[in-house]
């Protein structure tokens, strides 16, 4: 998982450009960041509960928070 893919979701998320977030959930190799996007997009094109919506959208900006915290693992081949 590349750093962009997590600034790009977090861009798309805080403006709203759904459709670009839609092609970033196909398009990442981080699984679980493309779970979150689809909980939250599903919610927030079928769901009538305003409360479940907001509940996605900030299980997803606590995850992209969370995921860019962390370090970048440094392998070494021998």
């Amino acid at each position: 998982m590349k750093i962009p893919d997590y600034d790009k979701a977090l861009y798309y998320t805080l403006w709203g450009h759904w459709d670009d977030l839609l092609v970033l959930m196909v398009r990442t190799d981080d699984d679980l960041l493309s779970k979150k996007i689809q909980l939250f997009l599903n919610s927030y094109h079928h769901s009538l509960d305003e409360r479940k919506i907001m509940q996605n959208h900030d299980n997803l900006l606590y995850y992209l928070d969370h995921a860019m915290k962390q370090e970048p693992v440094v392998l070494m081949e021998v």
